[in-house]
């Protein structure tokens, strides 16, 4: 059984949930700090105890907007297993952070936080970069299996990535769109699928034997 949070742990997650709205609402350059406190329901004093500055709250919605991107199992590549059928279960694992409503409210604050600061933006695609780079890796094992044509590996896992973005991420950040119904989000599974491997999948009878 879960252990209760201690009372400074709860307030601490009251101010991140707190700044999250008024960031949400209001835009990261807009929000004061001194708005914060009221929202989270706590002192002024215990915001700055726990987070000297917006830059420190900011970080620390990276970190959990990192933690929920990277909260998915390795893309390990399996050689007795259909490509597609791989290929779906790591789509699937993508699918369901981009349908978490928590997730979307996280990445619709950074954004906004990183249109006016290009150095903050770069850290912030940067390190979302790097969880993708295991899919990149499964791409590369493919390759030299021969069952994947060549192209360059990162190429190749940003396209189909961006497939799904597409639909079950941008609108919803930038255009305040509903998540994807699950029947939705399985129809733009499926035809990721069918489009990446109807061009990048080398048919079995070409193969070296």
């Amino acid at each position: 059984m879960t252990a209760p949070l201690r009372l400074t742990d709860r307030k601490r997650e009251a101010i991140v949930q707190a700044a999250i709205a008024e960031f949400r609402d209001n835009g990261f350059e807009v929000t004061s700090m001194d708005r914060i406190p009221a929202r989270a329901e706590v002192s002024k004093r215990t915001v700055y105890n726990h987070f000297p500055s917006k830059e420190e709250l900011f970080s620390e919605m990276l970190q959990r907007l990192w933690s929920r991107a990277t909260a998915q199992p390795e893309a390990i590549y399996r050689a007795d297993v259909p490509l597609r059928d791989q290929l779906r279960e790591l789509l699937d694992t993508k699918m369901k952070t981009l349908s978490d409503s928590n997730f979307i409210d996280l990445a619709r604050v950074a954004i906004g936080a990183t249109i006016h600061s290009p150095e903050r933006a770069q850290r912030w695609v940067n390190r979302l970069n790097e969880r993708e780079e295991t899919f990149t890796v499964w791409v590369r094992a493919a390759q030299q299996d021969g069952r994947l044509k060549a192209v360059e590996p990162g190429f190749a896992a940003t396209q189909i990535h961006a497939l799904l973005k597409a639909f079950a991420f941008w609108p919803q950040v930038t255009l305040n769109e509903p998540l994807l119904t699950a029947e939705k989000q399985q129809s733009v599974l499926e035809s990721a699928l069918d489009l990446f491997l109807c061009w990048y999948q080398i048919p079995v009878d070409a193969h070296p034997v």
